[in-house]
């Protein structure tokens, strides 16, 4: 009776919980879809629109350059993810599977970095990449390059994909030595294919964290043609104070692509966060 009582309390608070969570998602796909002459501000909140209309989207849409910031956004997630998935799983091979002087302060030094806020070393690597001339006023390939290179590695991923590799068995690496193959070998065709849901795990942190960065591209881009879809949606507040109807349409938009991204890769997240926590 008392394990029933305290599952009933739990699940209500998780239920409560959950609703709090997802209230301020569904309002704003209610207010994208309410039409001019609803009061979206009413209390209490009226959550299905009366005057239903699409009219929001299609008029943000051709109001802003939402698909010029859609190309951009997608041109610095991709990039990043590729740069993530590669850096990273580079960097934790040898630090899973290498015996090497300084292995295990290596590991700590980078699993250090986590605890330091990129706004903390902001200001440093806006001077670099000034000084490298990785703007967008030098030309729009240098402008891409500045907003990936900063989160082109991350130690979260390092320490993902080690102990990814960590959970292979030893004795797949000596078969593959065997038949003839080098490290690279060992690394490129035997080790990689065995961790691709820790690979999709990463990619999925990598491309959310990528898209919804708002902080680094405001402070570097100068053009608005290299807006990405977070500063391009935020640029909607100056030109459209007064309708919020079509800022709640077009950050509708801009996270879709997160949604698909993510239940395209959902059948590896599970494993391979599991992975992750198999040996240390």
């Amino acid at each position: 009776m008392k394990k029933n009582f305290a599952k009933l309390i739990t699940h209500t608070i998780l239920i409560i919980v959950s609703i709090m969570s997802i209230f301020p998602f569904v309002w704003l796909i209610s207010t994208s879809l309410k039409g001019s002459g609803e009061n979206i501000f009413a209390y209490p909140p009226i959550m299905i629109p009366q005057d239903f209309t699409f009219e929001n989207y299609t008029g943000v849409w051709h109001k802003v350059n939402l698909l010029g910031y859609f190309i951009n956004s997608m041109i610095v997630a991709a990039g990043t993810v590729l740069l993530n998935l590669i850096l990273s799983s580079l960097a934790a091979y040898p630090l899973a599977r290498m015996e090497f002087r300084g292995k295990k302060i290596t590991f700590f030094a980078i699993l250090a970095t986590i605890m330091i806020p990129f706004q903390a070393i902001m200001l440093p690597v806006y001077l670099i990449t000034i000084k490298l001339h990785l703007i967008d006023s030098v030309n729009n390939l240098a402008g891409y390059i500045g907003l990936i290179i900063p989160f082109a590695v991350s130690a979260f991923g390092i320490f993902l994909m080690r102990q990814a590799f960590l959970s292979i068995p030893r004795e797949m690496e000596e078969a593959a030595i065997v038949d003839g193959c080098n490290v690279f070998q060992i690394f490129w065709k035997v080790l990689l294919p065995m961790v691709k849901p820790s690979l999709a795990v990463l990619a999925i942190f990598t491309f959310i964290g990528s898209w919804g960065e708002f902080l680094w591209p405001s402070i570097i881009l100068t053009k608005e043609s290299m807006y990405t879809l977070p500063v391009g949606v935020n640029n909607l507040q100056g030109m459209f104070s007064s309708n919020w109807r079509y800022i709640a349409a077009g950050s509708i938009i801009s996270i879709i692509p997160i949604i698909i991204f993510f239940l395209s890769m959902q059948r590896y997240f599970i494993s391979g966060e599991n992975e992750g926590a198999i040996k240390g």
